[in-house]
């Protein structure tokens, strides 16, 4: 159920300096954690970067995203994958259009346990097992995802534990069994992350983090309103386009 869409290979006219730097492998969405975590990455490593597009509302706008902050943080190794079965399976305000993408006031009140109705069943499995197996291909030992648990939806698959047990998978289920799954950002708040973005130069004007609309952010879902409420308390301006303006001083 996964399709290679493209992948840009290695070249031989890397810098001598990068290609003597460790691989890793990082999954951007392009949005705002995962462009940090990015930036991240691509300081300390020479990095490959996968997005998996899986019928999400924001697909054609995310998949721009990640684009341009690949080209703004010096990325060419690019590997873009589509994931068929998610949608199939549904389940999820962000896959079926005919579940509605709750505003601020419903988050959490639509699913018993407080996870809302945009968790898309089990997806970081299905994304890091592409971005493991292209780490085992690449020679690569780290994988860097920007899960956030605190300041955050409340995703199950965004959790610590969760990762502690993935990453007993990777060394069960691979060659060497070295690749491990890096979550550099799981701990902190979003205002956390945003000083850190800031202090990396990371491309937050590239970045979208909107549930439903890919021509203006809606200012109304939880994604936008943690993010709006992220650079508010650090003081800084969010640079990407609200459709609600008002919003943005709630």
């Amino acid at each position: 159920m996964l399709r290679e869409r493209a992948m840009v290979s290695n070249t031989a006219s890397n810098a001598g300096s990068s290609a003597r730097r460790s691989r890793a492998v990082v999954l951007l969405s392009g949005g705002m954690d995962s462009c940090v975590c990015a930036a991240l990455a691509a300081r300390d490593h020479q990095v490959a970067a996968v997005h998996v597009s899986y019928g999400q509302r924001t697909e054609q706008r995310e998949r721009r995203s990640f684009e341009g902050i690949c080209d703004r943080l010096g990325i060419r190794d690019r590997l873009l994958v589509r994931n068929e079965a998610l949608r199939a399976i549904g389940g999820s305000a962000l896959t079926d259009s005919r579940i509605a993408v709750p505003e601020t006031h419903e988050t959490g009140a639509s699913v018993p346990g407080g996870v809302p109705v945009t968790y898309v069943p089990f997806r970081n499995a299905h994304f890091l097992a592409v971005a493991v197996s292209w780490a085992e291909v690449l020679g690569a030992e780290k994988v860097y995802i920007g899960a956030v648990e605190p300041d955050s939806s409340g995703y199950p698959d965004c959790r610590p534990e969760y990762y502690r047990a993935f990453n007993e998978v990777v060394k069960a289920g691979t060659k060497e069994g070295t690749i491990r799954v890096v979550t550099p950002l799981i701990a902190m708040r979003k205002r956390e992350i945003v000083t850190l973005g800031l202090e990396l130069n990371a491309p937050f004007d590239l970045t979208w983090s909107c549930y439903q609309r890919e021509d203006r952010a809606c200012a109304v879902c939880d994604s936008c309103i943690l993010r709006l409420r992220a650079f508010r308390e650090t003081g800084a301006e969010d640079p990407i386009p609200y459709a609600e303006a008002a919003a943005r001083l709630s």
